[in-house]
């Protein structure tokens, strides 16, 4: 009899589940633009809308039995790494890394750079959602107004990528010190929505002050990174110059351009590696800690939270304009659509998959976030789709992250 329960109400969770997926599925898979002359019609999918609704139907019918096949089944779990062991994983990474770009493709080293990118806009972000526990929606704001700095300096200054780098980075910082001030008294939710609207507002100026920022075109022609002042194209822009490969008495090769700017993205995230690790070993990383743990007992303790949530808020902030400046000069153009909320969201799954507070988790989460959608471009119509999945079945698996940061603690004896 209870069976026969049990089975009645797996059936009309069944259905229920293959109905909802069937309207949500509908005007996502099941219809699509076509342009037929000067029309857009509509066109119907059946096919996949049937998939999805028959996968949902019958994973949710046969949920009940394989939740009674499992149960006595443990999903293997990480290896858990110190924090010396981590740190010893991180040197061989960049080791690795320093060796790598001399013997990949090309197109290899320019995916790894921009691997690197999110390597960089992952750990300042772990500054504020890891280790002060404040949920930021916005930071693709900051790497917006990184990017930007360095694009108008040199449109209108003629200022070059290495003097507007520091300039960048304290723009950013000054816009995370202003973004504190509002969301002071804010917690969870509410913290979240202010910093989402924060990145919308900053994307919108950007698209709408055409005079200054180029509007939804954005800014382009920007300049590529020198060395020491030594341009790396194949003629100097300055008549009687020599370039870099005249110099070393090379042949010019574009692949040159490639590794220089990788080698420069591994130098930032070493240099931002080297400054995070040294920030939550000092007092200031234990106050972002307590604020994380407690507010009341942060308080308590005689800490200021003002000050915490500010000091966080601006440092995780100069790291993203660090990250926007090499953004621009890798790219050469910026515009606003470069920096949509869906960056903020994979710049958040980056902390969150790696581990809040873990810097090696967020290394390896920003490769694998970056790499993966390169390797199956044969499911890009999917991608999102696969991420998400991704991210519900990790949060299923191993909720704290990859590699989650490793704290010290006291136990007392029994």
């Amino acid at each position: 009899m209870r069976n026969d329960a049990s089975m009645g109400q797996s059936l009309k969770n069944a259905i229920t589940a293959a109905v909802m997926t069937a309207i949500l599925t509908v005007p996502v898979l099941g219809l699509q633009l076509k342009l037929d002359g000067y029309k857009v019609v509509l066109e119907p999918h059946w096919q996949p809308v049937w998939l999805a609704v028959g996968a949902v139907f019958l994973f949710q019918l046969c949920k009940p039995l394989f939740l009674r096949a499992s149960a006595g089944i443990r999903l293997p779990a990480m290896p858990a790494l110190g924090a010396d062991r981590q740190r010893k994983v991180i040197w061989l990474l960049l080791a690795a890394g320093l060796v790598w770009p001399f013997f990949g493709s090309r197109g290899a080293v320019d995916v790894a750079t921009l691997a690197l990118i999110y390597v960089i806009l992952g750990l300042g972000l772990n500054i504020v959602v890891g280790y002060a526990g404040l949920l930021d929606l916005g930071y693709v704001g900051f790497y917006a107004v990184g990017g930007y700095t360095y694009a108008l300096l040199n449109q209108y200054f003629g200022l070059t990528f290495w003097e507007c780098l520091p300039i960048a980075a304290c723009m950013s910082a000054t816009f995370g010190f202003l973004l504190g001030f509002p969301v002071l008294r804010l917690r969870g939710d509410y913290l979240a929505i202010v910093t989402l609207g924060f990145g919308e507002i900053i994307r919108l100026l950007l698209n709408n002050l055409t005079s200054l920022t180029g509007g939804p075109d954005g800014v382009s022609g920007i300049p590529k990174p020198t060395v020491f002042g030594i341009e790396m194209a194949r003629s100097a822009s300055v008549e009687g110059v020599k370039t870099f490969h005249e110099l070393l008495g090379w042949d010019y090769s574009g692949e040159h351009m490639v590794i220089f700017l990788y080698l420069l993205a591994l130098l930032l995230v070493a240099f931002t590696l080297f400054v995070t690790s040294r920030l939550i070993r000092m007092p200031m990383g234990r106050a972002w800690e307590a604020l994380r743990e407690d507010e009341i007992a942060c308080r308590s303790l005689g800490l200021n939270p003002t000050r915490i949530k500010l000091s966080a808020f601006t440092l995780g902030a100069a790291f993203a304009g660090l990250g926007g400046a090499f953004f621009a000069a890798r790219q050469g153009l910026v515009n606003p659509e470069s920096f949509t909320f869906i960056e903020s969201a994979l710049i958040l799954a980056v902390v969150v998959l790696g581990g809040m507070g873990s810097q090696l988790g967020v290394i390896l989460a920003a490769i694998l976030l970056t790499v993966l959608p390169e390797v199956a471009r044969g499911f890009a119509e999917y991608r999102m789709l696969i991420f998400g999945l991704v991210m519900v079945l990790m949060m299923m698996w191993r909720p704290q992250g990859l590699l989650p940061a490793s704290r010290p603690h006291v136990e007392l004896p029994q």
